[in-house]
């Protein structure tokens, strides 16, 4: 009895445990993506499954009603004065025509504003503001700017020997601009506004120094 008695007051406890590996713990945390993770694979799914559906969108509409660009073609000019004086001052007097020409079958254009610039070597000598109107189907319309007063423009070097030449010649570059507020029109349904703008670059005769030289249908650019 007694050897039992220092038996269970000894050291022995009984078999020892084995410690949990010292890796179990982190393990643990580093399996799976969590929560960040789920969400950005979630969020770029919803990313790519609206391209997919704005794209789809586009096609079935272009397939539907095979949108063309509206053609803009200045016709005729008109330029009775041109002359730059000896303070800078360029007096002119320019009449434009200009062709727009909607080769769409189920889109018209609601023309909200037109602005019509005049530029001689990318200086600005007049703005002529264009009456609003809507453009329909297959459908031609015409602008017609007038310029006409008297600006002051600051010409480099380069750029007054150039208009002397272009003096001597009697043809002048004058670029007129088109800066525009527009939507379409599809259906009963009206797009939101887009304001492009409609470049026509020009090589115009003086009027009056030019009696046998004509002026040359231009096409005008479109640039969103």
């Amino acid at each position: 009895m007694a050897e039992k008695q220092a038996h269970l007051n000894g050291a022995y406890y009984g078999p020892s445990v084995p410690p949990a590996p010292a890796n179990y713990r982190s393990h643990r945390r580093s399996s799976g993506c969590g929560c960040g993770c789920c969400l950005l694979k979630l969020l770029l799914k919803i990313i790519i499954t609206l391209v997919i559906i704005i794209g789809l969108a586009v096609l079935i509409f272009w397939l539907i009603f095979r949108p063309n660009e509206v053609k803009f073609h200045v016709t005729d000019v008109s330029l009775n004065e041109f002359n730059l004086d000896g303070n800078n001052t360029l007096h002119y007097d320019l009449a434009v025509n200009i062709t727009v020409r909607n080769p769409n079958r189920r889109i018209g254009v609601h023309y909200d504003r037109i602005e019509a610039r005049a530029y001689y070597e990318d200086q600005r000598f007049d703005t002529q503001t264009l009456p609003s109107f809507y453009q329909g189907h297959k459908n031609t319309s015409f602008l017609n700017p007038v310029f006409k007063g008297e600006h002051l423009v600051l010409l480099g070097a380069d750029e007054t020997a150039e208009f002397n030449e272009e003096r001597a010649s009697n043809i002048y570059s004058i670029d007129v601009k088109l800066y525009l507020r527009i939507r379409f029109k599809v259906g009963s349904v009206r797009t939101g506004r887009f304001r492009p703008k409609v470049s026509c670059d020009l090589k115009v005769p003086l009027s009056a120094a030019n009696a046998t030289a004509t002026f040359s249908t231009t096409k005008c650019d479109w640039d969103f």
